[in-house]
């Protein structure tokens, strides 16, 4: 009994989201949802199989628009992070552009970058960027906040400058947060990617969506939608798995923890 409910208990999203597959698929089914707006899942997967290529083509767009604007805004979270920690008066300066930055709508600044600067990749990197750079860097510099303080004075007692302080004990500390920031901006990178796209652009999932609705063809639009999630879950889980790879001490904690209880 025990075993069976841990397992249920493991597998609860599996099951939830299943189960609505299913609840959407018999809706369809016998009529209660209009077929032309909301396509059933079984519609939805045949368009997927029938349309790969083009899904294909359109997501080698999108993966490689949201890929460069992520690792742009990775390295430039970094380098923010690192000034705004060495220099206060620096921190006090960028802080509120930060914040201006995350309360312009993504809708709103897109037009006016495509206007700037055409309608290729460039004004989606850039897009990109401004949406992932704001939750690395206040991510980083909360793990820089709550680095151990005893031991960044027993550094300089030792008489450690602010840089030497930075790369033995505040980087180290803030790379649990910096992977937070990292996965949130990770799923910002594909919507900030996508949005960009409907907005400009010849080629993307976010163009060929536009395309499929003008044409009605839902089933493709909602397989649009599919793949979009499917690769944003995928981009998640790989950055899980360089989270373990990056910091093993910090999942070694948590299965002592759970072994001791």
């Amino acid at each position: 009994m025990i075993k069976q409910k841990n397992i249920i208990n493991r597998h609860a999203p599996l099951i939830l989201g299943v189960g609505l597959i299913l609840l959407w698929e018999l809706a369809a089914y016998f009529g209660w949802l209009p077929r032309f707006i909301i396509p059933s899942p079984s519609l939805i997967f045949q368009s997927l199989i029938e349309d790969w290529k083009n899904l294909l083509f359109h997501s080698k767009i999108t993966l490689i628009q949201a890929f460069v604007g992520l690792s742009i805004g990775i390295v430039l979270a970094f380098f923010l992070a690192i000034f705004m920690d060495l220099f206060e008066w620096l921190q006090r300066a960028l802080y509120p552009l930060l914040i201006i930055t995350q309360t312009i709508p993504t809708v709103a600044i897109a037009p006016i970058l495509v206007l700037w600067l055409g309608y290729d990749m460039t004004p989606k990197i850039v897009l990109i960027v401004i949406t992932t750079l704001f939750p690395i860097v206040i991510s980083i510099l909360n793990g820089f906040a709550n680095s151990d303080q005893e031991a960044i004075q027993l550094l300089q007692l030792m008489g450690a400058n602010k840089v030497q302080i930075l790369s033995h004990v505040k980087l180290p500390a803030s790379m649990p947060y910096f992977f937070s920031g990292l996965k949130v901006s990770v799923s910002y990178a594909f919507v900030g990617s996508v949005v960009a796209e409907w907005l400009g652009g010849f080629e993307g999932l976010g163009v060929y969506m536009i395309q499929m609705k003008n044409a009605f063809r839902y089933d493709r639009m909602f397989a649009v939608i599919v793949v979009i999630s499917s690769i944003s879950l995928l981009f998640m889980w790989v950055t899980q798995q360089i989270q373990r790879l990056c910091i093993p001490w910090l999942y070694h904690d948590k299965k002592i923890t759970i072994w001791s209880r």
